[in-house]
C-alpha cells in the first residue's frame, strides 16, 4: 500500500511540474536564428535541415558544424531568461520579443535584446550597472520564469 501512495505521490508531481515558458516566436527558440552562430559573434539564420529539439524547445542552426556543437552541450548555447529580452526581465519584470540580431555573449552566455522603434536595450544594458542589471534579471526570472 506505501508503495502505491509513493507512486501516486510521484505521479502527480511529475504530471504538474512546471516547465519554463520559452520566447518561441515563429516556433523556434531565437527566432530560428543559430543561437551557436552568436558565440561566434555573428547572427545567423539558421535552415530547417539543420534542426533539433532540447528541452521541448526546437533550435535551428546555420550549418550541420553548429547543429553538431549545439548537440555535444545544449546547456552551453541555450539563451539567458528563455530566450526574452534581458534588459525587459531586469527592468520591468517582463517577457518582451527580441530582435535575434541584437545580442550579447558575456561570461560564456548568450543574451538577446529588444531592438526596434528606436528603442536599443542592448545599448541599454551596456549603459547601466551590468553587475547590478545582471543581478536584477537573476531575481526578476526565477519570479517569473514559469508564467505564460
Amino acid at each position: 500500500m506505501k508503495s502505491l501512495i509513493f507512486l501516486l505521490v510521484i505521479a502527480s508531481t511529475t504530471l504538474t511540474a512546471q516547465t519554463i515558458d520559452y520566447n518561441l516566436k515563429k516556433g523556434f527558440m531565437a527566432k530560428g536564428y543559430d543561437v551557436v552562430s552568436y558565440f561566434n559573434g555573428v547572427a545567423l539564420e539558421g535552415q530547417i535541415k539543420f534542426n533539433t529539439t532540447f528541452d521541448g524547445v526546437k533550435y535551428k542552426f546555420s550549418s550541420l558544424e553548429n547543429l553538431n556543437k549545439f548537440k555535444e552541450n545544449p546547456k552551453k548555447y541555450m539563451p539567458q531568461y528563455g530566450g526574452y529580452c534581458a534588459y525587459a526581465i531586469a527592468f520591468k519584470s517582463e517577457k518582451v520579443s527580441i530582435n535575434p540580431e541584437t545580442f550579447l555573449v558575456e561570461d560564456g552566455k548568450l543574451y538577446l535584446f529588444y531592438n526596434a522603434w528606436g528603442t536599443n536595450t542592448l545599448t541599454l544594458w551596456e549603459q547601466s550597472n551590468v553587475s547590478n542589471t545582471m543581478s536584477m534579471a537573476n531575481a526578476n526570472w526565477e519570479k517569473i520564469k514559469f508564467k505564460k
